[in-house]
């Protein structure tokens, strides 16, 4: 590699649709020519992908531009929190240049502009992978099917930062997917805003893959993908009447028994003031009848406790409904007004210790629960894939069908010879213990 090659270093903040965006950056800049470093001091400038959903992400991106134009002194930002670029330059004016999300051309042309791409460059000596630049470890990988969101729920700015829904079609989804499996990747984690809603500004047009006609349309998708012989997680899922069609396909094991289902709350009254698509929806009756199709379905969700006029009794419902819906991952956030946000003019805000009181009773709820659900896989075996190894402690890191890297728990493999176990492959595990999150085992000869 040339001396002279130009060093672009990244810092990728955020959720995993704005890690997929920094993926396509780096794959453009590394089929430019540039080399791509994993410090400060090896890069000619530093590029900070930022997140501006909530403010403490607006300010751990300012906290990270900060550090970057300490370490380095020539930072370009993108991503969300690009937006509020005034925002950006009060508190740090010495940046080279502010591009918003999914302005994949903006960011790459100020780098252009201030850190100009080598003048010979042989794309046959510097190689890109066909399924590009990877953030992830190489057994898995996001697959984003659309950006933006149709919604306009009180407490989100996505719609503003990212647009409405544009879903990509069937085929070049596809495409990607089958470059990945070829790469090496066995789980794809299908990502999106709405994915329940892929295809619906197609009007589910009908597209091409290898010669065979594929809906743009989220059965048809998943059929698909069910058919790469990978493990299929699907994230972002609203509880849309739709959704009814893709368990049997869970059930068959084309794709993982698992759905991401961001609730938010259970109260009708609070879901009305969110302004939630599918608050109306009988959605305990519809858990229920997803478990008769496939009763080893895992369910995550996430929820806003403290919201704008939340009483002590719709908090109270949200723990019964909690009772009731019996869901196996769960997270929580204390509200915190969006800069932009409808609901920041809602009125009756909820105190600060009590939103902190609310969300320790709730998690203690869901602590339970997980505890209780985790306690039922003791003796049950499974197929997992290994993500990681402890040589020091002798173990294995893996994780089963109902567990998504980063965000959900572990199975700990403490069997002799665990740490000789290699990363990226499947193995079958008995489990041996559980606590209220995590999983431990044993390995099962082959």
């Amino acid at each position: 590699m040339p001396q002279n090659q130009p060093k672009v270093g990244f810092v990728s903040l955020g959720c995993p649709k704005a890690l997929v965006d920094s993926e396509r950056i780096l794959t453009q800049l590394r089929t430019e020519g540039y080399e791509l470093v994993g410090n400060y001091d090896g890069a000619d400038l530093v590029v900070v992908n930022t997140c501006g959903f909530i403010d403490r992400a607006k300010a751990e991106s300012l906290e990270a531009i900060g550090e970057a134009l300490k370490e380095n002194g020539r930072v370009i930002v993108t991503g969300c929190m690009g937006v509020h670029a005034d925002e950006i330059r009060q508190a740090h004016p010495r940046v080279l240049a502010v591009t918003g999300p999914q302005q994949y051309e903006q960011v790459v042309g100020a780098v252009h502009q201030f850190l100009p791409p080598p003048t010979h460059h042989n794309p046959y000596t510097d190689l890109v992978p066909p399924q590009g630049i990877k953030l992830t470890p190489r057994h898995y990988a996001y697959l984003k099917i659309s950006e933006g969101c149709n919604h306009r729920c009180s407490f989100c700015i996505i719609p503003s930062l990212r647009g409405d829904l544009i879903s990509r079609p069937a085929g070049e989804v596809m495409a990607e997917a089958e470059r990945l499996v070829q790469s090496g990747v066995k789980e794809l984690l299908v990502i999106s805003q709405d994915t329940s809603a892929y295809g619906v500004d197609l009007r589910y047009r009908l597209d091409f893959w290898n010669g065979q006609p594929v809906k743009t349309r989220l059965l048809e998708l998943c059929e698909a993908l069910g058919s790469l012989g990978v493990w299929v997680r699907l994230h972002y899922v609203y509880p849309y009447p739709n959704v009814d069609a893709i368990l049997p396909l869970m059930a068959q094991g084309l794709i993982l028994p698992y759905l991401d289902i961001p609730f938010q709350h259970a109260s009708p009254r609070i879901l009305q003031l969110m302004k939630r698509p599918a608050h109306a929806e009988n959605t305990l009756q519809r858990l229920k009848d997803w478990r008769s199709i496939c009763p080893d379905l895992t369910l995550r969700s996430t929820f806003i406790v403290g919201f704008p006029g939340e009483t002590e009794a719709e908090f109270q419902e949200l723990l019964d409904w909690m009772d009731e819906a019996q869901l196996d991952r769960v997270g929580c956030f204390t509200y915190s007004a969006v800069d932009g946000a409808s609901a920041n003019a809602l009125p009756d805000a909820i105190p600060e210790a009590v939103k902190e009181e609310r969300y320790q009773r709730f998690m203690e709820h869901a602590q339970k629960i997980s505890r209780d659900k985790l306690a039922e896989k003791v003796g049950k075996t499974f197929k997992v894939i290994v993500d990681d190894i402890d040589a020091e402690a002798g173990i294995a890191m893996a994780r089963g069908p109902g567990d998504a890297p980063e965000i959900d728990g572990n199975i700990f493999i403490e069997s002799p010879g665990a740490d000789q176990l290699v990363v990226g492959n499947f193995v079958h595990v008995s489990i041996t213990e559980a606590d209220d999150y995590d999983l431990y085992a044993q390995a099962i000869a082959e």
